[in-house]
């Protein structure tokens, strides 16, 4: 499932006004961690972290691991805040743009 650059910037858009909800720290990830995560991105598809001080990982590599471990889509990583998109199947709550190149 990627992703195109306009549905990109959409969800850059959308996840500017959401709340950050997950914050990684000394723990690194943990199961519970991605379990959560992945709560989270059933019930929201759209959630932002934040990495600690604390943690020995960066914020590109905690995005990318939870990504890989959750199924889900890194959106974009600014200093040490991520967002992570996974679509769900059954309720899709957020609608993405179409592609309109021709082919």
């Amino acid at each position: 499932m990627a992703i195109t650059s306009k549905q990109r910037a959409q969800l850059r858009a959308l996840a500017a006004a959401e709340d950050t909800i997950i914050q990684v720290g000394k723990g690194g990830i943990t199961e519970n961690l991605v379990a959560s995560v992945s709560a989270a991105l059933k019930a929201r598809e759209l959630v932002k972290g934040k990495v600690l001080e604390s943690c020995e990982w960066t914020p590109r590599e905690v995005c990318d691991a939870l990504a890989e471990a959750c199924g889900a889509e890194s959106v974009q990583v600014i200093g040490t805040k991520f967002v992570l998109y996974r679509r769900n199947e059954k309720e899709p709550k957020i609608a993405l743009v179409k592609d309109k190149r021709k082919a």
